[in-house]
């Protein structure tokens, strides 16, 4: 597929067994806005964004539910759906309205791991603002990373059949890809995959308006009690800072700042080496990356592949 018919990131959505405890983190401690909900599910909202939410929070067994995408219209929907028929890829839900939190028209599908994907138009936006200097509270998300056992090989699926594009790669000598970035517009990354001992999800970033932002942000989640993973620095893929977080089930998630913007003209990938401490952390302030940090985004095995979320 050579032109991309996804706009931009929209929400990932996560079950958890622990639902009034992850709820209160991600909007006492981590800064998000619940904008809608029922018994044991939830729909957040970062204050600077017109996305109707970005995280949606379901109680069950731990899972990622779903990562759902924009598109640019009904019409891009129905032409995608037909590409992906036309590859032989299991459909969870043909186009048509969605019941979601601000409608829509979308369909969900399998990507080759087995996670649920939604691609959507048409959704309601919200009334967003202006986040001021000095709130540190999200802006938007920013991106979500997965992990899998061939990085490479989902890479290349996402190319080819949903047209995102290669920005960047990190990768170690003794094993190959480490990490492929993926964008869907001219940032940097929208997604990304991440060599792991099995399917499951990696971490989900959210953006902060600024450096001072950042820090003030991070410092509140440490006081808090969360377990700072890795942290503060600054990465070079991408050029965006990092405060790696784990929430209360034990997925990782990132507070970040002032993500590149390509030129997608003259931009090329780079390949970068994961063992340089400087391409890792270019302010060289976090604590070094090694196998411990390295395991905690492992996380759980997702039981949810190849089967759809009931909602």
């Amino acid at each position: 597929m050579t032109d991309s018919l996804i706009t931009h990131l929209r929400h990932v959505d996560l079950a958890i067994p622990d639902y009034e405890r992850q709820l209160a983190f991600y909007t006492d401690v981590w800064g998000l806005t619940q904008v809608a909900g029922d018994t044991g599910i939830a729909f957040l909202a970062a204050e600077g964004s017109p996305e109707r939410y970005v995280i949606r929070l379901r109680k069950d067994a731990k899972r990622l539910d779903l990562v759902s995408f924009g598109a640019a219209s009904a019409a891009d929907v129905d032409t995608l759906a037909e590409h992906l028929i036309a590859r032989g890829v299991p459909l969870v839900a043909e186009p048509g309205t969605l019941e979601t939190e601000g409608g829509g028209y979308g369909l969900r599908f399998f990507d080759l791991d087995g996670r649920t994907i939604e691609v959507s138009a048409d959704v309601e936006t919200r009334t967003h603002r202006r986040i001021e200097e000095r709130e540190s509270i999200p802006v938007r998300l920013s991106h979500v990373v997965l992990n899998g056992t061939d990085p490479d090989r989902t890479a290349q699926w996402y190319t080819d059949t949903l047209g995102f594009r290669l920005s960047d790669t990190l990768a170690g000598a003794e094993m190959g890809t480490v990490m492929n970035f993926m964008r869907c517009n001219p940032r940097h990354h929208s997604i990304a995959f991440a060599r792991g001992p099995h399917v499951s999800l990696h971490h989900v970033s959210f953006e902060l308006r600024g450096i001072d932002e950042f820090m003030r942000g991070s410092g509140r989640v440490i006081r808090s009690g969360a377990k700072l993973v890795w942290g503060q620095g600054r990465h070079l893929a991408g050029d965006n800072t990092y405060s790696y977080f784990l929430d209360p089930q034990g997925n990782t998630i990132e507070y970040t700042t002032e993500l590149a913007e390509l030129d997608e003209d003259a931009w090329h990938p780079h390949i970068y080496d994961m063992h340089d401490e400087a391409i890792q952390d270019q302010w060289g302030t976090a604590n070094p990356m090694n196998e411990l940090v390295a395991r905690e985004s492992f996380n759980d095995l997702d039981p949810g592949l190849f089967t759809a979320p009931p909602v």
